[in-house]
């Protein structure tokens, strides 16, 4: 929010040195109101107002009525990074969300590309846009709010990622969101590699998901790490509970059943690792 008392400056200073202030003032982003107050002007003209800083790079606006001051930078990019942005994007729609899939794997060095896209969990409805070179991918999860997040701390404030056990789960679950069934195992892999997941850990999540995506998970994990101690794995997975799952959730049901998991394994799996 903007302080009680706004510093006065000449008008075309006030505009020329906008997000200069803004940033000065520890604001991550302001309103459309903000703006205007700020500037003295009705709020159907900040628009206008800003279209010469906005030109130079020095705010962007990622969504109708909200605005975000560019560090300098930043300014030759198109605007700050997905991370520095989602917080008060989110907080702009009034919607819990997480950091996950594939940007949460890059952050627990579990990515071998960076991702073409930053991938959120939303707890609402919220389309997909562009900033600067940000492309943000929202998907809509019920269980937003009730996963476990790790803050990670940024320019705007504390953003939530998913752990590294739900984002194991997570990429076992939309296998499309991971850039397809070898990524998603590189992702898995290099998660226990990298980042010290465990079975244990996958399993105190497990509830949330789908047991396809547990099953998938340990198939991996087996088959491609080292790690011990799988049975906490197994028992979530529920083996004999319920019918075999897919490895692949788009391909036909064919090839042969492993047991231990639960799964058929109905495409061959070839990790980069």
């Amino acid at each position: 929010m903007l302080p009680v008392a706004i510093e006065v400056v000449s008008e075309a200073v006030r505009s020329a040195q906008s997000a200069g202030w803004a940033l000065a003032h520890g604001l991550s982003a302001m309103t459309t109101a903000q703006v205007a107050e700020l500037l003295d002007v009705p709020t159907d003209h900040v628009r206008v107002r800003l279209s010469a800083p906005v030109k130079r790079g020095e705010w962007v606006s990622p969504a109708r009525g909200l605005w975000v001051p560019v560090r300098p930078e930043y300014r030759a990019t198109g605007g700050p990074p997905g991370v520095e942005l989602i917080d008060d994007l989110a907080r702009h729609f009034a919607i819990p969300y997480y950091v996950g899939w594939l940007s949460a794997a890059s952050r627990w060095g579990a990515a071998h590309h960076a991702p073409q896209v930053f991938q959120v969990a939303a707890g609402g409805r919220i389309a997909n846009r562009t900033v600067g070179r940000v492309r943000f991918e929202f998907n809509r999860r019920e269980r937003v709010g009730q996963v476990p997040t790790v803050p990670v701390r940024t320019y705007g404030g504390d953003v939530p990622f998913s752990t590294p056990a739900v984002t194991a789960l997570d990429v076992a679950t939309d296998i499309d969101l991971a850039g397809g069934l070898d990524n998603m195992a590189n992702v898995v892999i290099d998660l226990v590699n990298e980042a010290g997941l465990t079975a244990g850990d996958v399993a105190d999540s497990a509830h949330w998901f789908p047991v396809a995506s547990v099953r998938r998970i340990g198939w991996i994990i087996e088959t491609f790490t080292d790690l011990d101690n799988l049975e906490p794995l197994r028992q979530a997975a529920q083996p004999d509970s319920v019918a075999p799952s897919l490895l692949h959730p788009a391909l036909p049901r064919r090839g042969h059943t492993d047991p231990t998991w639960g799964l058929v394994i109905n495409k061959e799996v070839e990790p980069d690792t």
